[in-house]
């Protein structure tokens, strides 16, 4: 299974959680929140021949840490995942509007310059925003949504744009959620757990949680469980043949 969205830094015990990730076998995007946090996630998972470690600049952050761009700038030669990056729209964050969308589309040149990277895209409140942005460096690779909560609309322009979705179990406990994974292209689609951010009765999710999505994503779909988790594998096969020319990439 595939966990293609996870904050492995952030957890209380990092260690713990890539061990369980390793032992389960699970295929996991290590995202970041800023530039300086890259090296010292990236250690954690130097052992595990699944785990990749994105290169991110967090919407939430980029006002506090939009003086990174530079180490950004220098570190993305050295990985070909880019994430956690995007826009966010809530009212909390307006003040930092500008700033944000600086950042992203910074990045997201950064990236069009190197050849183009796999990116995991925060785009809560914003995806208008964050499509016109993806709309106008379509080098930068492939845009994955993370949690995408936009209107069918949106969803569908997106999907008309070419991008990703990654999903977890939060999406499926609201009926807007089910519709949306419902309508997803299913062969544009992973897994994911954000954790720790994401919960399940009060308790982080992890990336062994990934295979809760199965059944959530078996309804919507209505097909057999064993189906979805084969399209799973399939997607990630392609997502890295797509994006590197090579299906072994990611594995």
């Amino acid at each position: 299974m595939i966990d293609f969205h996870c904050h492995l830094d952030l957890y209380p015990d990092p260690e713990m959680v890539v061990r369980q990730a390793d032992e389960a076998r699970i295929y996991v995007l290590s995202v970041t929140t800023t530039p300086k946090a890259w090296r010292r996630t990236s250690a954690l998972a130097k052992d595990c021949t699944r785990i990749r470690t994105a290169l991110g600049l967090h919407p939430e952050l980029a006002h506090e840490r939009h003086a990174e761009l530079p180490l950004f700038e220098a570190l993305l030669p050295q990985t070909r995942y880019v994430g956690e990056v995007g826009l966010d729209g809530s009212p909390d964050l307006k003040p930092h509007a500008d700033i944000q969308r600086k950042v992203f589309k910074t990045v997201l040149k950064f990236a069009s310059r190197e050849g183009g990277r796999i990116l995991s895209i925060h785009s809560r409140r914003a995806p208008d925003e964050v499509l016109n942005c993806l709309r106008a460096e379509p080098n930068a690779g492939t845009a994955i949504l993370h949690w995408f909560s936009g209107s069918q609309a949106q969803l569908r322009r997106a999907v008309d744009q070419g991008c990703w979705f990654s999903v977890g179990l939060p999406m499926s406990r609201s009926e807007k959620g089910r519709a949306l994974l419902a309508n997803l292209p299913r062969d544009r689609v992973l897994t994911e757990t954000d954790g720790p951010f994401a919960q399940d009765n009060g308790r982080p999710l992890r990336p062994p949680d990934v295979f809760g999505m199965l059944e959530a994503l078996s309804s919507a779909w209505k097909v057999p469980a064993d189906e979805v988790r084969s399209q799973m594998a399939a997607n990630l096969r392609h997502l890295t043949a797509q994006a590197f020319n090579t299906l072994r990439q990611f594995v």
